[in-house]
């Protein structure tokens, strides 16, 4: 198809990271700019070896990660740098925490909260992790295949840390038991004069703290937003539309594909950090899976 038809554009729907190399290769041989599901390879190799792909022919990368540009989303971010709680001094990230709990919460959907962690807090410059499997710390032969092709995983629960810039720190964390205490999936940011949240989706939603109530805030645009504006297909149109401005303007775009591997330098540094017991260094030399595969 991809020979015979020749197309512009090209959209890699499938959450099959296996695949997404070969997919995305062949989109970019073709001459297409990418449109492609998260996470957006299974190894940083591979996402290298797109980005470079992509750099060559002069195409663009687009990865789904739809809360990024969401309103509500863009909004919140203008109102920490306008003060909201102060000066920011560290975000909470708890993952969905529900049967994927640990490695396979971790891939599927900690690449959206790292792409966010970086949006609001810069680039992490080292990070720690400890990942325990049935009560025990993590080793390579715990590496196992996740209930979907996104490569392996490890570790039933996973507390992770980065150092960001400004003496920002970013906490991961996800296990089953930790839910019920922990509350929706999302982001706590911890000011030097307030505590916000922002709790994850295609359009997030986000709150204030006041005294132990959480309050939504009062200009935030999920409160006057469709049914339409919140869903699923909204937040791709959001990144579909920037996506063709920044192939119009030649630019990158705002969910690039760097962004996308950036998120993924961060998942593969908690399962590094987690085998190691240490402490790692970004970016990463070992473009590898940590976790082999």
């Amino acid at each position: 198809m991809l020979e015979r038809e020749r197309p512009q554009l090209v959209s890699v729907a499938p959450r099959w990271t296996d695949q997404h190399h070969a997919m995305v290769s062949a989109a970019l041989a073709a001459g297409a700019h990418v449109y492609c599901e998260k996470p957006i390879a299974r190894t940083l190799a591979e996402a290298d070896e797109l980005l470079l792909l992509a750099e060559r022919a002069g195409r663009r990368i687009t990865v789904a990660h739809q809360s990024r540009l969401a309103p509500s989303t863009l909004h919140f971010k203008r109102r920490l740098e306008d003060g909201l709680i102060g000066d920011l001094l560290e975000i909470r990230v708890h993952g969905k925490q529900d049967k994927r709990a640990g490695g396979e919460d971790l891939v599927v959907l900690g690449t959206h909260q790292f792409d966010l962690a970086r949006f609001f807090a810069g680039e992490p410059q080292w990070g720690s992790a400890r990942g325990l499997q049935g009560g025990r710390e993590i080793t390579p032969a715990d590496a196992h295949a996740a209930t979907e092709d996104i490569g392996p995983i490890a570790g039933d629960e996973i507390a992770a840390m980065f150092a960001l810039p400004h003496g920002v720190n970013v906490h991961y964390t996800s296990r089953a038991r930790n839910a019920v205490v922990a509350g929706p999936w999302g982001m706590e940011f911890t000011g030097s004069r307030g505590v916000a949240r922002l709790l994850h989706d295609a359009y997030p939603r986000t709150f204030l703290r006041h005294g132990g109530e959480w309050r939504p805030l009062d200009d935030d645009p999920t409160v006057a937003a469709s049914a339409d504006e919140r869903s699923m297909a909204a937040g791709n149109r959001r990144l579909v539309d920037d996506w063709l401005a920044a192939i119009a303007e030649n630019r990158e775009p705002v969910c690039s594909g760097r962004a996308a591997m950036k998120a993924l330098e961060m998942i593969h540094a908690i399962f590094a950090a987690g085998l190691s017991r240490g402490r790692v260094e970004l970016p990463l030399k070992n473009r590898r899976h940590p976790l082999g595969g």
